[in-house]
């Protein structure tokens, strides 16, 4: 069997009509048996899609021939065959769901009114300079952080994208306004936004890790700043950047160490549980209950 990779992706730019780009892709990838998860909007493409590394090389090769996709950053990791269950290219009018679609300003060289990326030696870099007046800001929902985050960040309360805004007009953070304020999130692609809606409510130093914690933990594995398991929005709901990864997420059942995220046992709910080995083979551990971690087993971020 062939060698089977997961590529997970994002690219900003203009695209005139993105239901003609839908349909570019859809026939694209189900030329090439491809299977996973793509975006549309008039803002670029986010996508996470599985499968033979040749087939997926082929994709990249043409993904990137489209006008300002040439330079879009493809994330491999391995995969199994079986990582996503179906094909699903939809046009949104956001890549991401903040309910802010005419915020972001885009051009053929990304987003133009976010935060400073910064390569994942200048994160560190940074914080050598400036010690603990860096904040580190977690961009993601905050289900995600119980299994791994930034040394000391900031993790906002917010169950969905769309909940940030209200999160930071809230008052909550004004006190960091004046400080250096890393943002971090799977890939990158949702710090680009958060970035820019960051600059527009007054933060007036902002930057974004390019290429997200992927990035960061490619280089660093678990060396540096980062600590514990990534969550990521596939089949394998978890992967670590080395055998040295710390456990921080705790059972929501008994407490122990662990960083499995189970499914409901209702097929109609989307959240999550964090359960470890032994309390997973209860069945009462796993019925619906208000108390589940809210995640969203099918939604794509990155």
């Amino acid at each position: 069997m062939e060698l089977q990779k997961i590529i997970l992706y994002y690219g900003f730019a203009p695209v005139a009509d993105p239901e003609a780009v839908k349909l570019w892709q859809r026939t694209l990838c189900e030329s090439l048996g491809l299977k996973g998860r793509i975006l549309i909007s008039k803002h670029g493409i986010n996508g996470t899609l599985g499968g033979p590394m040749s087939a997926l090389k082929k994709y990249v090769r043409q993904t990137r021939e489209y006008p300002g996709f040439g330079k879009i950053d493809f994330k491999w990791s391995d995969g199994t065959g079986n990582d996503f269950p179906r094909l699903s290219v939809k046009h949104r009018k956001e890549l991401v769901a903040f309910n802010l679609p005419d915020e972001v300003e885009v051009d053929r060289s990304g987003v133009t009114n976010g935060g400073v990326h910064l390569k994942p030696d200048q994160v560190n870099k940074l914080v050598e300079e400036r010690g603990e007046e860096v904040v580190f800001f977690d961009g993601r929902n905050a289900f995600e952080a119980k299994i791994g985050k930034f040394k000391n960040a900031v993790v906002p309360d917010v169950q969905t994208t769309h909940d940030f805004v209200e999160e930071l007009e809230s008052g909550k953070y004004d006190h960091l306004k004046d400080k250096p304020i890393v943002t971090y999130c799977t890939g990158g692609i949702r710090c680009e936004i958060l970035s820019a809606v960051m600059q527009n409510r007054g933060f007036k130093e902002v930057y974004q890790i390019q290429g997200g914690i992927v990035r960061y933990g490619e280089t660093f594995r678990d060396k540096g700043l980062w600590e514990g398991s990534l969550y990521i929005f596939d089949e394998r709901m978890t992967m670590d950047f080395s055998d040295e990864a710390k456990v921080i997420g705790e059972c929501e059942g008994c407490g122990a160490a662990t960083n499995e995220f189970r499914n409901c046992q209702n097929l109609g709910c989307k959240d999550l549980v964090l359960l470890c080995d032994e309390c997973a083979q209860k069945p009462e551990m796993l019925e619906c209950k208000p108390t589940h971690t809210r995640g969203r087993r099918k939604d794509m971020v990155g």
